[in-house]
């Protein structure tokens, strides 16, 4: 089925192959990532963030995983290319910043050499242009003396310089997708602004499609247009940015925007805690996933999974009960109180 997005994402299942039997870290994802957007995806570690990047890339393990579905980059299913043909999109076409800098480094190379053989694979240009085109990416990625870093190796700088290589190391060859797990983590405010800024401004530059895995809502509210919440391998609320600060329609969502401090909030009050934890893959709850979790849960949620149902124009929820909440008063207001 032809797709006008960017990246389409239809009924993805994820399932590992275990010694215990098969797990399914994610099921029956649907979303999409255009041209020129910034697409959020939040949720609790554990919930199949990452999972879900990881499969776009094709970084799983095929012996250990299934993938079913459909994920339409450009029109293309890349569940059904060939490893050869992923290697000419994966860190060119669709680029990927990870989450954690020092695995993801070569510990035997310099930054320079690691970030130039990515543009000279992709890029077809030679080595001295590549070089150059690392010093200047690592410029712009906020790293002071970018022509004496490049000679330098990992385990020479610090988390915040090697976060910030990877991030040079995923823009260099200007994808048309980014996906970014985490991108600023390891960076202080100031720094953390200023890639957020360069994301931004490749976003414009390029017309580029960014999917941004973050917990920082904070984040999400400065640089998204839209939002995906997810809960334990499934959409559970999608909106633009502004319905979802506004209006949070699923309990979890709302609890995840009672948790976040507010500068103008009373300093001796607790912060809101969403009561338990996400369960393991091998003891996903029967019915809605966040069922055991939730104060507005009926005998209907604990039986029956419900459905990602169109709740407004722009606006999609999995909850059986968002109305009736809703009409109680647990909206905007109720988002950030306190029980």
């Amino acid at each position: 089925m032809k797709s006008d997005h960017l990246l389409q994402v239809t009924n993805l299942k994820i399932t590992f192959k275990t010694e215990e039997g098969n797990l399914t870290a994610v099921n029956g994802v649907t979303f999409h990532v255009d041209h020129g957007e910034i697409v959020g995806l939040v949720g609790e570690s554990g919930c199949g963030k990452s999972v879900t990047s990881e499969s776009i890339l094709g970084l799983l393990d095929k012996k250990r995983t299934r993938c079913e579905g459909e994920i339409r980059y450009k029109d293309r299913n890349l569940l059904e290319l060939s490893e050869d043909r992923m290697r000419e999109i994966r860190g060119n076409e669709i680029s990927m910043i990870f989450q954690d800098p020092m695995s993801s480094l070569n510990p035997v190379f310099t930054i320079g050499d690691q970030i130039a053989e990515a543009i000279m694979i992709h890029q077809k240009v030679n080595r001295k242009e590549a070089l150059n085109r690392a010093v200047e990416m690592l410029r712009l990625t906020g790293i002071p003396s970018p022509e004496t870093r490049i000679r330098e190796y990992p385990h020479q700088l610090s988390g915040g310089m090697r976060q910030r290589v990877m991030i040079a190391l995923a823009l260099s060859c200007r994808p048309s997708l980014l996906i970014a797990d985490e991108p600023t983590t390891a960076l202080d405010v100031t720094i953390q602004n200023q890639i957020l800024e360069l994301i931004k401004s490749l976003k414009e530059e390029l017309n580029m499609g960014v999917l941004l895995i973050t917990h920082d809502l904070g984040v999400v509210a400065e640089t998204c247009s839209r939002v995906l919440v997810m809960y334990l391998g499934q959409i559970i609320e999608e909106a633009d940015v502004e319905s979802l600060f506004e209006t949070p329609l699923h309990p979890y969502t709302q609890g995840l925007l009672k948790s976040v401090p507010q500068p103008d909030g009373d300093r001796g009050r607790r912060l809101h805690v969403i009561k338990g934890t996400v369960p393991s893959l091998d003891k996903i709850p029967q019915g809605c996933r966040f069922a055991p979790r939730c104060e507005y849960a009926t005998d209907k949620c604990r039986q029956q999974d419900p459905e990602l149902e169109a709740a407004g124009s722009s606006h999609r929820v999995r909850c059986w009960h968002y109305k009736e909440i809703m009409e109680g008063g647990t909206g905007r207001a109720a988002a950030y109180e306190s029980n």
